[in-house]
């Protein structure tokens, strides 16, 4: 068994820590500050955030947004554009299944090293 209290983990911003890397997901804690966003974006893997402490808002391509804070949980599917912006100062869980997904540029790299 492995545990992490992630709220009280050193976390600091701008550096995400990952926690856990297998092939079968990968989780990472970020400590967003008030008023700094993960803009727009898409990743390759199902992701997973739920917000551990602080305030966030959260939009979608489509310009739907929802708030919260401690308990917020939302998941996007792969390719989906999102953003994510602190209101307040913010730790964030990031799970992204599987690891990495298909398309990412680290499989590139593995496939090419592979093959050559």
């Amino acid at each position: 068994m492995q545990i992490w209290d992630l709220a009280n983990l050193e976390v600091k911003p701008h550096q995400p820590e990952v926690i856990e890397s297998e092939e079968a997901g990968r989780a990472i804690v970020i400590q967003l500050p008030s008023g700094e966003e993960l803009g727009e974006h898409q990743v390759h893997e199902r992701a997973l955030l739920v917000v551990i402490s602080g305030r966030v808002e959260l939009e979608d391509a489509s310009g739907e947004t929802a708030a919260g804070s401690a308990g917020l949980m939302a998941i996007w599917e792969p390719q989906e554009r999102h953003a994510v912006r602190a209101t307040e100062d913010s730790r964030l869980l990031l799970m992204l299944a599987p690891w990495p997904g298909p398309g990412h540029p680290n499989l590139r790299n593995q496939d090419e090293e592979s093959s050559g």
